[in-house]
């Protein structure tokens, strides 16, 4: 495909960083802000796919309203004309994101460089992401180690670099996730990071992302992903049907805690996950402390495979008529009739494994006789066993009441005040106790630490008492930088989005002193403190400046150069002046007879302003000899001729 050198006359394009199913993504400098950007362009083969196209400008504009640390930002979008003549004049469009130099995490996964810290650390990055991608409506739908990045720092010994998710090709808003995962036939996504419910092609939501980061989760510590097979329809199978082994059973490193998180992530059923990213948080936080998880009750079955067993039938007593031979109670039917279904099958009963209905044996036809005399047989024998039951149950009821179980030992809760999240609930849970997080704002206490506990401490409770924890999520008011004029749109958003503030449209206004598309101020101005959540309008330099008048600015010809200098450079800094004369009589010399630009007119920074001075008219030097018009004077006597 043909890509101009220079994109929309802005961004001057580079080597090419990749190619993808749909689209080429280019290093590209954008000449207008003087940065390196990445610039993705649909390639010209898919052009005429309007589907494609569809889902190409919908990650335009998923991603353009997110503005977080972990997810890659979007600053431009367009069209260009294709330079294909098969094309037929088609217009390709390209979306421009930030340049993140680094490495995938499938990379970092082949080069087996990620431990188990840094592997829980990236997966806590990416669950910020998405919860705030999630609060935002905006479900992503294509988890997986090729679409996050992390930065460069990664390579500096004893730092983890900067999380990015990036491709939100197949994004969604979450009101339109009843629309399926399947189209014609294909499933959207990639096998080994799909959801059931995105194998199953059903509607997904943000459980399906959590589903996602936890095979990521699982391939970071494993090195290798949950599900494996010959074909994708193999690989989704097993994600609909089957149970992911243990990650410690490929990595020793992998501790039990690390196993449960991963348990209840892997869920097949999205109601038996982790409900949201911030819980899966702070599940992988208590997991890197040792805090193990309980084990959800059958959860990690699937359902097809649960099936009620007959109990077996009791011997008769001695004396009593010969109990006759009863087949073994069948299983309840499986879901389907398929051979790949009664493969899975596994019921146990009375110690055999049943995969088959072929397996159990005839029931004998009898006489109707033969059958009235066994079943009142049976009817005694069962009415015994009932005397028993109940007999036995009054004696334990008994010793029950009349031994009761000693008294609990009380746990006293501990001082937890400023302590980190993780640390309080390691602390309370290995005290036997079940401690609840509670968010809430503080002043006085940093955004992660614990600000008091319920019931507080040095109170004394039965063990498994819940205990509130109440974690701070730092002051309700933030205070707006004050070091904001002069930068780039996206520095301050960043800082500004990290401050949990939310955005209004930019405001574009005059400043001489700012160079144009640089942060002039905000409102509310910097310095100024706000609740969480405050709207903040940017306030962007236009690059223009304000002309003013530079006639009369001194009395005195030999200053009037300083006072026009002076007085455009109080204007704007950026203005350039050049002087030029004129011969003029009405004005004295050495003063301002024209600018060249009007006062009060508005021009662009950098602007050369020609001024005009007037200087005195030349004077004609006085000639020695005659005038022209000199005629001999013959006035004088003349002589007569003589008789």
């Amino acid at each position: 495909m043909n890509i101009p050198r220079v994109l929309n006359g802005r961004y001057e394009i580079g080597e090419l960083l990749g190619r993808g199913g749909m689209a080429d993504v280019y290093k590209a400098l954008d000449t207008r802000l003087d940065r390196m950007v990445a610039i993705k362009v649909l390639r010209g083969d898919v052009a005429r796919d309007t589907q494609l196209q569809a889902r190409f400008r919908r990650e335009a504009q998923a991603v353009a309203g997110l503005n977080h640390p972990s997810i890659v930002a979007v600053y431009d979008t367009g069209e260009h004309p294709s330079e294909d003549p098969l094309q037929d004049g088609a217009r390709l469009p390209y979306i421009v994101m930030e340049y993140v130099h680094g490495q995938t995490l499938r990379e970092l996964i082949r080069a087996d460089e990620i431990g188990i810290d840094r592997a829980i650390e990236y997966t806590l990055g990416v669950l910020s992401a998405l919860e705030y991608s999630h609060r935002a409506g905006i479900v992503h739908r294509d988890i997986k180690p090729a679409n996050v990045m992390v930065t460069a720092d990664a390579s500096r010994p004893g730092r983890l670099g900067t999380v990015k998710v990036m491709d939100f090709g197949i994004a969604r808003t979450m009101s339109d996730t009843a629309a399926t995962m399947t189209q014609t036939q294909t499933v959207m996504g990639t096998a080994q990071y799909l959801s059931p419910e995105q194998a199953r092609g059903e509607a997904v939501d943000a459980r399906s992302d959590l589903y996602s980061t936890a095979c990521l989760f699982y391939e970071m510590v494993a090195g290798r992903p949950p599900f494996t097979g010959d074909s994708p329809v193999s690989v989704a199978y097993q994600h609909v049907r089957e149970v992911p082994p243990p990650a410690s059973k490929f990595n020793r490193d992998v501790s039990a805690a690390v196993d449960s998180v991963l348990l209840r992530a892997l869920q097949k059923d999205r109601a038996d996950r982790f409900q949201d990213a911030a819980a899966f948080r702070r599940a992988l936080r208590a997991a890197r402390t040792g805090v193990t998880l309980a084990p959800a009750a059958a959860a990690s079955l699937p359902t097809e495979l649960v099936t009620t067993v007959a109990a077996p039938a009791p011997a008769p007593f001695v004396g009593s008529p010969a109990a006759p031979a009863v087949p073994e109670p069948r299983t309840t039917p499986l879901d389907g009739d398929g051979p790949a279904t009664r493969a899975m099958a596994k019921v146990l009963a009375g110690g055999a494994l049943i995969r088959d209905d072929a397996d159990l044996p005839e029931v004998p036809v009898e006489p109707d006789r033969r059958v009235k005399r066994r079943r009142r047989a049976w009817i005694a024998t069962l009415f015994v066993f009932l005397a028993l039951i109940l007999a036995g149950g009054g004696v334990f009821g008994y010793m029950w009441l009349s031994d009761r179980p000693a008294a609990p030992v009380p746990v006293t809760v501990p001082v937890l005040a400023n302590v980190s999240e993780e640390e309080a609930l390691a602390q309370l849970s290995s005290l036997g106790l079940d401690p609840k997080p509670v968010e809430e704002f503080s002043t006085d206490v940093d955004a992660g630490n614990v600000i008091r506990t319920d019931p507080h401490a040095g109170v004394q409770v039965n063990p498994h008492t819940v205990i509130d924890v109440f974690v701070s999520k730092g002051p309700s008011e933030v205070t707006i930088p004050k070091d904001i004029a002069g930068r780039t749109e996206s520095e301050v958003r960043a800082e500004l989005a990290a401050l949990n503030l939310a955005f209004k449209p930019n405001d574009f206004v005059t400043d001489p002193q700012i160079q144009a598309n640089l942060v002039v101020t905000t409102d509310p101005a910097p310095g100024t403190s706000v609740p969480v959540g405050t709207e903040v309008t940017l306030k962007i330099s236009n690059g223009q400046v304000d002309m003013p008048s530079l006639f009369d600015l001194t009395k005195d010809p030999a200053q009037v150069k300083k006072a026009v200098e002076a007085a455009l450079t109080k204007a704007s800094p950026t203005l350039a002046v050049v002087f030029e004369e004129a011969e003029n009589t009405a004005v004295a010399p050495g003063m301002v007879m024209k600018q060249s630009v009007s006062a009060g007119t508005r021009v662009a920074q950098r602007t050369t302003i020609t001024v005009t001075l007037a200087k005195a008219p030349a004077v004609e030097p006085p000639s020695d000899g005659p005038t022209p018009t000199e005629e001999p004077d013959n006035s004088g006597p003349s002589s007569a001729p003589k008789p």
